[in-house]
Parts: C-alpha cells; sequence; structure tokens
C-alpha cells in the first residue's frame, strides 16, 4: 500500500458508522442525564438520527487525524 492510498475521506466513509453508533449512544445517555432534571428521554430512534448528525463532522475530524498519523508514520511530514 503505497503512502496516499488511504484518503481522509476514504477513512471517514469506513469509520462513520462506528462514529454515528458512538455519538448515539453519547446522545441517549445524555438525555438520561437531562431527565434528572426534568428533560424528556430521547427514544433510540431520535438518539441515531442526532448521532448519525453529529457523528459525521467527528467522524472527520477523527479520519483527519488518523491520516495524520499515517503520514507521520510513513516519515511524509
Amino acid at each position: 500500500m503505497n503512502q496516499r492510498s488511504m484518503s481522509v475521506a476514504k477513512i471517514a466513509l469506513l469509520l462513520f458508522p462506528f462514529g454515528a453508533g458512538a455519538m448515539s449512544v453519547n446522545v441517549f445517555f445524555a438525555s438520561l442525564i437531562g431527565s434528572w432534571v426534568g428533560l424528556p428521554v430521547l427514544s433510540a430512534t431520535w438518539s441515531m438520527i442526532l448521532g448519525s448528525a453529529i457523528g459525521g463532522p467527528t467522524t472527520w475530524i477523527f479520519s483527519r487525524h488518523i491520516r495524520a498519523l499515517m503520514e507521520q508514520a510513513n516519515g511524509i511530514d
């Protein structure tokens, strides 16, 4: 595999299901904490929708970080 075989976009597409899933769990648990102060608990569907919306940008940022680590490991500063 050469040093430019994995672009940031390709890494982001591969990692998006994990990022969206992690964000969905975080949104759901945040809504549970919010219930302590009277806010409603989000359903699983709304948690997945919001998690996917938040998961896109966070996965992109994480993919840029992973790509930078790959370049550093290959000695391309």
